[in-house]
């Protein structure tokens, strides 16, 4: 059951790493809140792509580092965990992104967040 939950982790990474990175580019950068840009100095679309090359990252490290699952799972976590201000940005800001369009679809996307924490976690445990 975790080996499952684990692939289908990775596969969510990658495909969100590339989607960073190709067709939802555009929708990313309006998740970015205008004091990351400042924080980080640098612009959004430079963060929409940083992430996505993490994502790729992380989605490649949870199927081809075995002996460190237990530190990527970590990682991974802290990575849902890092993005979240984004995903509270767009909530509040009620700016609509493919598939995030409606002030309910946008609080759904809040609450899937501990959820996405919670699978990473678990799944690279044991």
């Amino acid at each position: 059951m975790r080996a499952v939950a684990r692939y289908a982790l990775a596969a969510l990474l990658l495909v969100a790493g590339v989607s960073h990175l190709t067709w939802g580019r555009r929708g990313y950068r309006i998740v970015v809140p205008d004091w990351a840009t400042k924080l980080l100095r640098t612009d959004k679309d430079m963060i929409v792509v940083a992430s996505g090359a993490v994502e790729i990252m992380l989605g490649a490290a949870v199927v081809a580092l075995p002996r460190d699952r237990s530190r990527i799972g970590a990682l991974v976590a802290a990575f849902f965990i890092a993005v979240f201000p984004g995903n509270v940005h767009q909530w509040r800001t009620k700016r609509s992104a493919p598939m995030l369009d409606t002030d309910a679809r946008r609080f759904v996307r809040l609450l899937l967040q501990p959820l996405l924490v919670a699978w990473a976690w678990w799944s690279t445990r044991g």
